[in-house]
């Protein structure tokens, strides 16, 4: 599993893994169909609605980790 960073865009994120996408909204933050998201990174927007980046990098990992695939029988 890759690993979000802070420096990764925040479109790129919802993206990629759109179990994020509830984090997202959880914390608060605007991004979620915002048209700077795809100029924003995941530092800025921590930044921008005064969340820890900490916090907010682990609940991004908690629910990539949690968004778990069945496999096909």
């Amino acid at each position: 599993m890759s690993a979000i960073t802070p420096d990764l865009l925040v479109d790129d994120v919802m993206r990629r893994w759109p179990a994020t996408i509830r984090v997202f909204l959880k914390f608060r933050f605007l991004c979620v169909g915002c048209p700077i998201a795809c100029f924003h990174s995941v530092r800025q927007a921590c930044r921008e609605h005064h969340a820890d980046e900490t916090a907010f990098l682990e609940a991004l990992h908690e629910a990539i980790a949690a968004d778990v695939v069945p496999a096909l029988a």
